[in-house]
């Protein structure tokens, strides 16, 4: 299917490139050789032909008058914005002159690529980049900022990404939202438990810190303090044993470790529990004895309560639950944390890990930027940056804009957008959007692998991911066989991939004439999982020997600052992804404001009325946003919603991002977004001010 501005009107399947479990199949609408309506594919089995408010405009971001048109160098002060028209050539001629140079002076470990899934296209975000950096030699990325934490807490229980089919939640009759604000960030989801609540009565419970949209649909709201959830878990099996509301035969046969959990608990009694979590006692025997006597009942894991000092144990945690009430053998029971892990493919071969021949490569945490900029020894000399923009996203980002504003450090981006971080670059590079491009993408929550394939022509000059790489690659005097191989071959190369027996029958042929093709999946428990014991892990002796404790505890939050009185909570909003869509007019529209949600109650002792402008500051950093006060959060805590664009001046300031910790959770290198404290108080609006 190429693309061809002599096309007639109609319309062509595609796949949404978002950083989200849903990963929606398209219809894209064509006239006269560009995109003119988004709407999705009703004939996709999981999405069904509803998509979020973001995709349906996202022909307002493709077609976005800021958009990027051809190469760009700077010529004015790094961070001013200003530049000048270059061509391609001179581009790769300047940056693979200047990375030649440092290689010789400094060593190939002096250059550091930062980058995310701004694409979840497989080829985008991890293909011929990752062959250029390994050949290359450059510094490596811990790309951790998003639920590598929760992930490996998952996998110490579960051995791996592998959860129910998200289709078979139609069946559930109790769901759990737990930390995550599905209404937004995983809207299918949403739609199967609204169906199972029509046909089978099923009860949704919210658990989070925040009655947000999906806290709104709930049929019982569980507001509970940031960081605890790991102690409500604890609680619920406490109650759970003493009880007799588990599954014995269950946890015989397919368990380890459940005598040990059952002493273990006994210790998280539901008072201490509540002085924890902020949970009522009786709240917390309620929800225990729902989810002990109705089945089948589901837990969707969120990546909310993860992103804490203490995320990775929570999520090891939670996961344990199902076990103990042996929800996974019931059709509709169970959990679902990610389902990656049934739809992994050959990354070896599509990353070419062969290419890096010094395999004690240094490596930076994605997270601490900022000191990597500013710290690191030997020092970081160049930075390359594509699929984020970590002046906005990354934590601590007044360290990170720092960094960046380093005149010895040689910078560049490649974006749809002349971004907050692509405004500190030396060169700037214009990208294709996910539309214009061949890739393959695997969703972490349904079971469907897609591909797309150009549907429009590129955006000016604009290039992929994988032919800056290739042009790259041959500027730097590359001639590996991996730097030539077409879109389709990498495809190929990746879903062959015989160590996963569920992609068997998906091959770039196949995707090609179905465009959307589901992985064989098995019953989870019909065979030995991929844990050292073959069996759910409620006592892991491989985490003992990590370092951590073998049974599921609760450890409270580190100190982070004492004098800021408020737990901070950073969430996303409904209308932007991270903060893409955050300067596109269409979706600022939608979104409106951002707002800082506070308790009634502490914005009285602060004389903070609804509407008001305030400050929120701690040690890292500040920021202004309007007070949205009401019940809606526990006292104690206050929650923003989004990342937003910087405004045109410097007022009002709404880095959230400037607030936010820089620490390494306990697990899997993650971010600690959510374990910031701050202060809060009334200030002046903008237009009052000097």
């Amino acid at each position: 299917m190429s693309a061809s501005k002599n096309q007639p009107a109609s319309a062509f399947r595609a796949v949404c490139p978002l950083d989200c479990p849903d990963q929606c199949g398209l219809l894209l609408h064509k006239q006269d050789g560009k995109i003119v309506k988004v709407e999705g594919d009703p004939d996709h089995p999981v999405t069904r032909g509803y998509i979020c408010n973001k995709v349906r405009n996202m022909t307002e971001r493709i077609y976005d008058q800021n958009r990027l048109k051809y190469p760009l160098k700077r010529v004015g002060p790094k961070g001013a914005g200003q530049f000048s028209r270059i061509s391609w050539e001179e581009a790769i001629d300047t940056i693979t002159s200047h990375w030649k140079k440092l290689i010789a002076t400094e060593g190939p470990e002096s250059i550091l690529p930062y980058s995310f899934y701004g694409n979840m296209g497989r080829l985008t975000a991890e293909g011929m980049d990752r062959r250029f950096w390994n050949r290359l030699g450059a510094t490596r990325l811990e790309r951790s900022i998003c639920s590598s934490a929760g992930s490996v807490g998952y996998q110490y229980t579960m051995g791996g990404s592998f959860g129910m089919d998200p289709e078979d939640t139609v069946h559930s009759k109790l769901i759990i939202f737990w930390g995550i604000n599905a209404a937004s960030t995983n809207m299918h989801q949403v739609a199967l438990a609204q169906k199972a609540r029509k046909e089978n009565g099923a009860k949704i419970v919210v658990i989070d810190v925040h009655k947000n949209q999906t806290g709104r649909l709930a049929d019982w709201f569980i507001p509970i303090l940031p960081g605890t959830d790991s102690a409500l878990a604890l609680g619920m099996m406490h109650i759970l044993f003493a009880e007799n509301l588990v599954d014995i035969d269950f946890l015989k046969k397919y368990t380890i470790g459940w005598e040990k959990l059952r002493d273990h608990v006994v210790q998280y009694d539901p008072t201490s529990v509540s002085n924890i979590t902020g949970v009522p006692v009786n709240d917390i025997y309620r929800l225990a004895r729902m989810y002990g006597s109705i089945e089948p009942a589901f837990i969707r894991i969120g990546n909310g309560p993860q992103h804490h000092d203490n995320g990775g144990m929570f999520v090891r945690t939670v996961s344990c639950l199902p076990a103990i009430t042996g929800q996974w053998l019931v059709k509709g029971g169970g959990a679902i944390k990610g389902n990656s892990g049934w739809l992994a493919h050959n990354s070896a071969r599509l990353q070419r890990t062969d290419l890096l021949k010094n395999k004690n490569t240094r490596v930076v945490n994605m997270n601490q930027l900022g000191d990597a900029l500013l710290k690191l020894t030997p020092p970081v000399k160049s930075l390359y940056v594509y699929g984020s923009n970590p002046a906005v996203v990354a934590p601590s980002s007044n360290k990170v804009r720092e960094g960046l504003a380093r005149e010895d450090l040689f910078t560049v981006v490649h974006d749809l957008f002349l971004t907050e971080t692509a405004k500190y670059a030396d060169i700037v590079l214009p990208a294709t959007s996910s539309f214009e491009n061949t890739d393959f993408y695997t969703s972490y929550w349904h079971h469907y692998v897609q591909l797309q394939q150009p549907v429009i022509e590129p955006y000016g000059q604009s290039k992929s991911n994988v032919e800056v790489f290739r042009l790259l690659a041959a500027g730097m005097g590359f001639e590996d066989e991996a730097f030539v191989q077409s879109e389709a071959e990498m495809i190929a190369d990746a879903l062959d991939h015989p160590q996963n027996p569920y992609l068997e029958g998906i091959n770039y042929d196949v995707l090609k004439e179905r465009h959307f093709v589901k992985a064989k999946v098995k019953p989870l428990l019909s065979e030995k999982l991929p844990t050292p014991s073959g069996k759910i892990e409620l006592y892991s002796e491989r985490m003992q020997k990590d370092g951590y404790p073998p049974l599921p505890t609760y450890v409270p939050l580190p100190d982070d600052g004492g004098q800021f009185p408020f737990q901070f909570v950073p969430g996303p909003n409904h209308n932007f992804l991270n903060s893409t869509f955050s300067n596109n007019e269409k979706h600022i529209g939608m979104e409106r404001e951002p707002r800082l949600f506070m308790n009634q109650v502490d914005a009285e002792k602060l004389g903070i009325k609804d509407g008001d402008f305030i400050r929120v500051w701690n040690h890292r950093g500040e920021c202004e946003l309007k007070a949205a006060v009401g019940d809606s959060v526990l006292p104690g805590v206050v929650v923003t919603q989004g990342l937003w664009a910087d405004v045109a001046g410097s007022s009002p300031n709404y880095l959230v991002n400037s607030l936010t910790p820089d620490r390494i959770a306990d697990m899997g290198g993650g971010a600690v977004f959510f374990s910031g404290r701050v202060a809060v108080e009334k200030c002046k609006p903008p237009k009052q001010r000097g």
